[in-house]
């Protein structure tokens, strides 16, 4: 099965001040609430993207791009370059933030991390669950889907333009949940550290566009051996495991090279990784581009 697929930019439109929405037409892979795809962009960039349209419509996905002050080149060239026509290559659609059924839901979203939540909320609402939305960003204008929002789930939605509005107390919102209540947060550092501060992490649920700083052991020489090709790769402390695969022959797909994604997984057989990535989740594979070996071999399925 093809890794990738293709799409025809259709319609690219703001849809707040710094922020237009994509539309990407083709005969796509479906996809589920909290997914992302990676768009290979034509100046030879990669980037992450959270799905953010109806899963349901399977011709078409959308996404949400803000124009960062401080583009490393994805945001800026999707803003001033990119064009309706263009053919675009895009992933298969990953969730490393799947939707688990609960008795109610509690939606954290900061700024353009509301991509990620929308769907959810859709989802959850048209299967009649009980949700509630806390909504913030810099500026009401700054702040991409109000309308949309406002007409699925009305009052159910809290709008905080922190500008005019104080910021959610997270403590007293956690105090007022059921016990069945799911929380979901996708936003800035500092709301994601705020909820894990606020709630308890058996029902919280996080996704980070940027990873959360770690502190981890100085870094050790490993040897990899792909068990499909019977070959051995050695991995200096200077390298990741990422570069040493790709420098041996052996490359591995990769996105965001920061443990976000989840584009360059590969699955582990034997030894002791050392997980650095943001992502959690399957810990019978690696994140190559920034996890190692606690062991001195490790054996991975390549």
């Amino acid at each position: 099965m093809p890794s990738t697929q293709q799409a025809v930019l259709d319609r690219i439109e703001p849809v707040a001040d710094g922020v237009v929405a994509l539309t990407l037409r083709g005969s796509l892979a479906p996809w589920e609430p909290g997914a992302h795809i990676d768009v290979s962009l034509p100046n030879w960039l990669t980037r992450q993207y959270s799905l953010c349209g109806d899963p349901a419509e399977r011709d078409h996905h959308r996404i949400a791009v803000r124009h960062e002050r401080l583009s490393r080149g994805g945001s800026d060239y999707i803003h001033r370059y990119l064009r309706p026509g263009r053919t675009l290559d895009i992933s298969l659609p990953r969730n490393n933030f799947p939707l688990v059924e609960a008795e109610d839901y509690l939606f954290l979203a900061g700024g353009i991390g509301i991509t990620a939540i929308l769907p959810m909320l859709r989802h959850v609402l048209a299967n009649g669950s009980s949700a509630h939305l806390v909504y913030t960003g810099r500026a009401r204008a700054t702040m991409p889907f109000t309308d949309e929002i406002r007409s699925l789930c009305g009052d159910a939605a809290t709008l905080i333009d922190r500008q005019r509005d104080p910021r959610p107390d997270l403590n007293a919102l956690g105090a007022t949940l059921k016990s069945g209540t799911a929380v979901y947060c996708c936003g800035p550092a500092s709301m994601l550290a705020a909820a894990e501060a606020a709630f308890d992490p058996a029902r919280l649920h996080t996704e980070r566009f940027r990873p959360a700083r770690k502190t981890f052991a100085p870094n050790t020489a490993f040897t990899v051996l792909c068990a499909r090709s019977g070959r051995s790769v050695e991995v200096p402390a200077d390298e990741s495991l990422l570069d040493a695969l790709t420098h041996a022959g052996h490359p591995v797909p990769s996105g965001c090279r920061e443990g976000v994604c989840g584009s360059c997984a590969v699955r582990v057989l034997d030894g002791d990784p050392e997980h650095r990535d943001d992502i959690g989740g399957n810990q019978g594979e690696i994140y190559t581009c920034v996890s190692r070996s606690r062991s001195p071999h490790l054996v991975i399925d390549l």
